[in-house]
């Protein structure tokens, strides 16, 4: 064996020639019964271990099991600070499917804060889209009732305390019956298909960071 190849396994072996990983931010179309943890806690739901994604990544953040919609995982813990706490302001918009048809007054008040468990929502941005969006099917589907008229809001947030949302559209009359993440920043769900992933660009990355 030449010099230089002794040298490559020199390096090799003691790891002077190794580069460390690039760091990565995965963006992942989280389904419903997924848990937003890698290990199973005893319910039919699913961990994030089933969906192969690469050592050392953890959620930024969480969607509850029976939430759908984008979740973001990182090996890198800055982005946590980044995207979750408060002070940051960081957009997160939600679709959610709710019964009966909101109105105006409706929308107004889940803007301007609602009680939720003792203490008042920050302020945000709630509409009804139209056209509304169209949603592949869920399985399995949602509550459906005969005389009960169904539709799509969106809500537009900048916290994300427990099981929020839910408790918002409730404290107003109108229950959630299907909730979807679509947008994280300037991120959005787009095409990816539920259970899969990717990871993100630097373009992708400035995206959810917001700037």
């Amino acid at each position: 064996m030449d010099v230089p190849a002794l040298r490559a396994l020199y390096n090799y072996t003691v790891g002077l020639g190794a580069k460390p990983a690039p760091s990565m931010l995965i963006a992942f179309h989280k389904p419903y019964g997924v848990l937003s943890q890698f290990t199973p806690d005893g319910s039919p739901n699913r961990p994030l271990a089933e969906f192969g994604f690469p050592k050392n990544v953890y959620p930024i953040g969480r969607l509850d099991a029976d939430s759908e919609g984008l979740l973001l995982l990182s090996d890198e813990r800055e982005w946590n600070a980044r995207l979750l706490e408060p002070r940051h302001a960081h957009e997160r918009e939600y679709w959610v499917q709710v019964e009966r048809i909101p109105d105006a007054k409706d929308l107004e008040q889940l803007a301007i804060g609602v009680l939720v468990q003792g203490r008042m929502t920050l302020p945000c941005r709630a509409w009804l889209p139209e056209p509304q969006p169209q949603v592949p099917p869920r399985n399995p589907p949602i509550r459906f009732r005969k005389n009960v008229p169904d539709c799509w809001i969106v809500l537009e947030l900048v916290e994300g305390k427990n099981r929020q949302v839910r408790r918002m559209t409730a404290s107003i009359g109108h229950p959630t019956l299907r909730l979807l993440r679509a947008r994280i920043g300037g991120l959005t769900l787009g095409d990816l298909p539920p259970g899969h992933w990717k990871i993100l660009t630097p373009e992708g990355r400035k995206l959810a960071a917001g700037d």
